[in-house]
């Protein structure tokens, strides 16, 4: 059986300023222990949570695309996170997934958190991304997503089979955040919620520290195991932390508890 290891990356962001957040966040790869094959960045990680895509959009040959190919490759990782992307006329809250030979995939925000106004500045994404890496699939979503289960859920057997696949449609479920310290019971509950309804593991990698609008973000990244247990956890304090995820635990799990095949059918109608 595989391992897959993580890397998280729990930081402050300097606000709208994507030169000092690129640097700081390269030096924190660049010391990170250990070789993990994933890293992931919080959500909108070049210039924090910011309603200003008309200033600060890039499209994706722009700066912070081509550092995170710089840096997968110089690192020899999986590089993720979000940022503001400016694509055909629209902007998106784009999640990354770059890898070291510099082929990408994307994921853009599906839901957008009205309450901050999000809706008004970017465009909602219609199709989920699920990535592989040795023999591991990975569901990548943002912030906002991590309330809305159906979007997350495992496709039905029935699906999966007729994709080529037996069994769960993906193995981890990837949170990248930008998620105030005022709902983190939330967070918490929820990101746990999706780990044991899924059969799956969850990292959720959130920001810590006061925005630009003075809103302060406790951190509260976690890895939870497919049986809902907290493996790691962090508030407050910036940290990098590095897990290895084992598919023996997964598998173990999801043949002594088979519950995903008893899961509604149901397919996503893509807008």
């Amino acid at each position: 059986m595989s391992s897959l290891t993580l890397t998280i990356i729990q930081t402050a962001l300097a606000w709208e300023n994507k030169a000092d957040n690129l640097r700081m966040l390269e030096q924190k790869i660049r010391n990170i222990a250990g070789k993990p094959e994933v890293v992931i960045l919080p959500e909108m990680f070049s210039t924090g949570f910011s309603m200003k895509p008309e200033l600060l959009a890039e499209n994706m040959q722009g700066e912070t695309v081509s550092w995170m190919k710089r840096v997968a490759q110089e690192n020899r990782i999986i590089l993720t996170g979000s940022v503001i992307i400016e694509d055909s006329g629209h902007y998106y809250n784009r999640l990354i997934w770059m890898l070291p030979n510099g082929a990408l995939g994307y994921y853009d925000k599906r839901h957008l958190f009205a309450y901050a106004g999000e809706d008004n500045h970017y465009a909602a994404g219609n199709k989920r991304l699920i990535a592989q890496v040795k023999g591991w699939r990975i569901n990548l979503q943002v912030c906002y997503d991590l309330r809305f289960p159906v979007w997350a859920r495992q496709q039905s057997q029935v699906t999966a089979a007729a994709d080529g696949q037996e069994g769960p449609e993906y193995d981890v479920l990837i949170y990248v955040a930008n998620w105030p310290e005022r709902r983190s019971h939330a967070w918490k509950t929820l990101l746990q919620a999706r780990a044991i309804e899924n059969q799956c593991f969850v990292a959720g990698v959130n920001r810590v520290g006061n925005d630009g609008n003075d809103i302060y973000h406790s951190g509260d990244s976690m890895v939870i195991d497919p049986l809902g247990e907290v493996l790691f956890h962090q508030a407050h304090d910036e940290t990098v932390f590095t897990i290895t995820l084992e598919k023996e635990k997964l598998e173990e799990v999801r043949s002594r508890f088979p519950f995903w095949k008893d899961g509604d059918a149901f397919l996503i109608a893509h807008e």
